[in-house]
């Protein structure tokens, strides 16, 4: 594939800005089916009400997800030199609510030599419709150098 990088091909600053997704209760029902978090606060509209909130949460692994380098826009770039997903951690600022318009964005901010491949730190956000960050997080991957040109044959 054409465009592809490695991990020489990058530098801390580097941004990925992603297309935006607006949450809706399809998206809270799937993932609260898919992994059994059946929590009231993310489903039911008369419990919620009475919460801090007033009314239905994101599930925060659902916000997590999104910022999964996988569905970014650097998912192409890397489709050959991605060789592991290594940690993540994750702050939530703020609530996400159905009917939210979420954007993910990825930004190097390290990027380590290691013996068999680098190690790349990317800054995760996911910020909403009013430009408030939701979700400030990181991600450190395992990106494979640039492999070695043949030796021309003469």
């Amino acid at each position: 594939m054409s465009g592809q990088r490695f991990f020489e091909d990058f530098t801390v600053g580097d941004r990925f800005r992603s297309p935006s997704k607006t949450l809706t209760d399809a998206h809270f029902l799937f993932f609260a089916g898919m992994t059994g978090d059946a929590h009231p606060i993310h489903y039911d509209d008369e419990y919620s009400k009475r919460t801090r909130f007033g009314k239905r949460l994101a599930h925060g692994l659902l916000l997590t997800s999104m910022t999964a380098v996988g569905a970014s826009t650097l998912a192409p770039v890397i489709e050959e030199s991605i060789v592991a997903f290594v940690e993540q951690r994750t702050r939530f600022l703020a609530p996400a609510f159905i009917g939210d318009t979420v954007r993910p964005e990825h930004e190097v901010t390290a990027l380590e030599r290691k013996r068999s491949a680098g190690l790349m730190t990317l800054r995760v956000t996911l910020t909403n419709q009013h430009g408030t960050t939701i979700l400030d997080g990181e991600h450190r991957y395992l990106i494979a150098y640039r492999p070695a040109s043949p030796e021309p044959t003469s």
